[in-house]
């Protein structure tokens, strides 16, 4: 009995396209592995470093993300906004968006305040809450930009005081005629009234080595069955 392989193109090329997608994949699940441990370093680095005091000077996202901040100043209620979609242990509910004044400046930073519940019998009514008067210190972590939904249907102009799915700085900005910072705080510390319980940021580091694991069996299982198959098809 005589074995023999027999390369046939149609096999070899849906092979190589096999072998191509889930090494490609792979590779790209390995990068975004990397990028999640570069995050887990930025978030101990941030937890670990003396909290950064803002003052009116404009700062850059990428140098005060994750890091816990302090700023004094004052809130502006006038431009609330109410964050809606945005879930707490199985309740709807909001989290609320309000700018804050840098003391001594006319330089202000979003804050997100809070999560608060809504009112299931009737869905546009706004929770009560409190806003502290006057000049106040508040402490934070510093983020990129403000919690997002997917946004369904296309979205009103903003005002002050609205229920909205989705607002961007630079949106808050030019509605508002505010001179904003081009970040976002999540404000920590105990309140009464608002839950300031904020999802830590899905690292997933070994979830996204498992994927790569899988595209790259994939990409040798395609092989392995191309060759085996071929020297079946050959033998006499």
């Amino acid at each position: 009995m005589r074995i023999r392989f027999r390369f046939k193109w149609i096999p070899f090329v849906a092979t190589a396209l096999l072998v191509v997608l889930g090494v490609s994949l792979g590779l790209w699940q390995e990068r975004r592995a990397t990028q999640k441990v570069a995050l887990q370093a930025m978030l101990s680095t941030g937890n670990a470093a003396a909290p950064l005091v803002l003052g009116p000077r404009q700062l850059s996202a990428a140098d005060v993300e994750f890091r816990r901040v302090t700023v004094k100043g004052q809130f502006v209620p006038d431009w609330a906004l109410y964050l809606e979609n945005r879930p707490h242990q199985g309740r709807a509910g909001f989290y609320l968006l309000m700018p804050f004044r840098i003391d001594g400046s006319n330089m202000h930073v979003l804050v997100e305040r809070g999560w608060l519940p809504r009112n299931a019998a009737q869905r546009d009514a706004l929770p009560p809450y409190a806003t502290p008067p006057g000049t106040v210190t508040i402490t934070g972590i510093a983020r990129e930009n403000t919690s997002r939904v997917m946004q369904l249907g296309t979205p009103a102009p903003l005002r002050g005081q609205a229920i909205v799915q989705n607002a961007e700085i630079g949106q808050v900005a030019s509605a508002s005629g505010l001179l904003l910072q081009p970040f976002v705080i999540l404000q920590t510390g105990l309140d009464e009234q608002l839950v300031r319980d904020w999802p830590a940021p899905d690292t997933g580091v070994d979830k996204h080595r498992g994927y790569a694991f899988q595209w790259y069996a994939l990409a040798l299982m395609a092989f392995l069955f191309f060759v085996l198959t071929g020297f079946r098809r050959g033998t006499k």
